[in-house]
């Protein structure tokens, strides 16, 4: 003969069970706020230090990119020696800059530049750095925007490490050169 004992848990076992499984759920939710903590300072350590090498791109961050310069000289242009270069460029002028910062860091007080005239304004791109006369100074800056109005065909110019443009749209006559190439 075979008997069977069934026991139903007393109160004080539901109340241990209950104890146990509210502990368990507690340390669950404790190590998921533990774990998504340490994901937040993982994704915040490995951004600030790929920013330190430039790793992401500003325009991950919603900065906008800068447009290059045109290509104004073409490989043929430049020859290079072992004790010489030569650029063969036509109607070239030496430029040297203010220390403004404006355009830091591509170019500072202590770097040099070449810079060509263009025969017309169709020439000048979006990405160009001109240098143009104004009543104070001459500045040169980036051009970020090209259009036309009334008076004809216009450039928006910016320094590149200013936050804001050039107050006025910049005509073809107020253009003194095109930067082609710097020599730092």
């Amino acid at each position: 003969m075979l008997l069977l004992a069934i026991t139903t848990p007393s109160n004080s076992h539901f109340k241990e069970y209950k104890s146990l499984n509210k502990a368990s759920l507690d340390n669950s939710k404790m190590l998921r706020g533990v774990f998504v903590s340490l994901l937040v300072i993982i994704f915040i350590s490995l951004g600030v230090f790929s920013l330190a090498d430039r790793q992401i791109p500003a325009t991950f961050f919603g900065s906008h990119e800068i447009s290059s310069p045109s290509d104004w000289i073409q490989e043929n242009q430049i020859q290079v020696y072992p004790n010489q270069i030569i650029l063969n460029i036509d109607n070239a002028t030496w430029a040297s800059f203010t220390d403004t910062n404006s355009m830091d860091p591509f170019l500072d007080a202590e770097s040099n530049a070449i810079e060509i005239k263009p025969s017309s304004a169709e020439q000048i791109n979006v990405g160009d750095v001109i240098s143009y006369r104004t009543s104070y100074a001459t500045i040169i800056h980036r051009v970020i925007e090209k259009g036309t109005d009334e008076q004809g065909l216009y450039f928006i110019v910016k320094g590149d490490n200013n936050k804001l443009k050039d107050p006025q749209k910049v005509r073809f006559e107020e253009i003194k050169g095109v930067v082609v190439a710097i020599i730092y």
